[in-house]
């Protein structure tokens, strides 16, 4: 059903919003209890690896690596006290796995992989391929798709070899079996990700604020590193160098009109030391959080008051409910089965006939910040988007709400873009995707005093 049914009582449905208690910093377990957790993840997620290869009609599934040249797919299959593949790892995963669940000779550390130097991998593989006898045999080697494309030339090349031709004739690429083991996320992960999207919103909330911007001297690279400077002091990291921009011209995160139509994005408040904050900005940042395996995805807007003023104009939170408005349309269109192209030709249908001129980029999250699975349009592909726009939906992915609308405000004479990002996850078929922790409906304010009033108090 729906994920609107009426079935469902308002409070399940109720998220924070700005207006809601002040979002706090969730720390992070010890190292080892971090461990500890995410194994048990994997070890949930691996689990559903002989449905998915039944789902798509293979018997087999193959990944191989060397130390440094590893699958993408192995990043989200391997235990969390490894860092990088041992010498060679060559995994096999079956629709029909022995009743023990594992392969004689395989790692003790990695079940169902041979580690080896030498060409004795493949004759150590090739007894576990003649027992089972699989038809077909899944390799990573899609082309246009990097999850399912991870598979290097020079070792599917040895892998060939060393199999012999009986076997590689057997090899097929299935790119839908990577995709969807690292797009789907268990219901167990999903507690402790809302904990980490509040520390992001935690942070964004404190750096959008009179503690870390002071107009006249703060210039958007100093807020920038001053978002590094925190993620790291929580013992959090990133995916990508927080941006910070003033919106003032049709362009929120330093990318012209000319360069998106393009695809050309420059990222970051500008040269030169970024561009110096004042009072009646409206502010811009795009913030991630990475920590034990997950990633966020976040944008939100700010303004710096005026003295004398306590609230930001009418006309920019005018913006601001236009691009929730975009927001709840993207939310309502996601659905179980539509490709990414489906979905964004229904989200820009309603978009027009709302009359609401802007751009939908939404993409998965969760092991990556640009994670596996279905993209619903690009900053310069608002119709069609090859190789990931046709991907579908799944259940139990998660999405990045990602978009800007366009705005003309009256006062400044200018058409401004409100960009905006949350992440959704699945909650079920009735509820469909639902905020991660909230999504924004108001400004952050940052009431500071400026260079005067700091140079007065010195």
């Amino acid at each position: 059903m729906h994920w609107l049914t009426p079935l469902i009582s308002g409070a399940l449905l109720h998220q924070p919003t700005l207006a809601d208690p002040k979002p706090k910093y969730n720390p992070l377990p010890p190292l080892r209890e971090q461990a500890r957790i995410q194994d048990a993840w994997t070890a949930e997620r691996k689990k559903t690896i002989p449905a998915l290869l039944k789902k798509h009609g293979v018997d087999a599934w193959i990944t191989s690596q060397r130390e440094y040249g590893e699958e993408t797919v192995f990043w989200s299959l391997k235990q969390a006290t490894t860092f990088s593949a041992r010498r060679r790892t060559t995994c096999l995963y079956l629709a029909s796995p022995p009743s023990t669940g594992t392969f004689a000779g395989s790692d003790p550390g990695q079940p169902g992989c041979i580690v080896g130097w030498t060409t004795d991998v493949w004759e150590a593989l090739k007894p576990l391929l003649e027992a089972a006898d699989p038809a077909s045999i899944a390799i990573d080697a899609a082309p246009e798709i990097s999850f399912a494309g991870g598979l290097r030339a020079g070792e599917y090349s040895a892998m060939a070899s060393g199999l012999g031709g009986f076997w590689a004739s057997r090899m097929v690429s299935k790119p839908e079996i990577a995709v969807e083991f690292i797009a789907s996320q268990p219901a167990s992960k999903i507690p402790r990700y809302k904990e980490i999207m509040e520390t992001a919103w935690a942070m964004i909330a404190r750096g959008f604020s009179a503690e870390a911007v002071v107009p006249g001297v703060t210039t958007t690279e100093d807020l920038e590193w001053w978002f590094r400077e925190e993620i790291i002091a929580h013992n959090f990291s990133t995916w990508f160098q927080p941006s910070v921009s003033v919106v003032d011209e049709a362009s929120p995160f330093g990318a012209s009109m000319n360069d998106l139509g393009a695809g050309v994005e420059t990222m970051g408040g500008g040269a030169g030391g970024g561009r110096v904050i004042q009072y009646g900005d409206m502010l811009h940042v795009d913030f991630g959080l990475t920590a034990m395996g997950l990633n966020t995805d976040t944008q939100h807007l700010g303004y710096v008051l005026r003295p004398g003023e306590d609230d930001v104009p009418e006309s920019l939170k005018e913006g601001l409910r236009k691009g929730n408005t975009v927001q709840d349309i993207v939310r309502r269109n996601i659905a179980v089965g539509k490709t990414g192209n489906e979905m964004l030709t229904a989200v820009t249908g309603e978009m027009r006939q709302a009359g609401i001129e802007g751009r939908v980029y939404t993409h998965p999250i969760g092991d990556w910040g640009h994670s596996a699975g279905p993209v619903i349009g690009m900053t310069n592909m608002q119709e069609y988007v090859p190789a990931t726009g046709e991907l579908a939906a799944i259940p139990s992915m998660w999405f990045s709400v990602e978009l800007y609308v366009e705005h003309h405000v009256p006062e400044r004479n200018k058409t401004l873009w409100f960009a905006q990002e949350e992440d959704v996850y699945w909650v079920g078929e009735r509820e469909g995707w639902q905020w991660v922790y909230a999504r924004q409906e108001e400004f952050h304010l940052i009431k500071a005093a400026g260079k005067q009033d700091v140079m007065e108090e010195l």
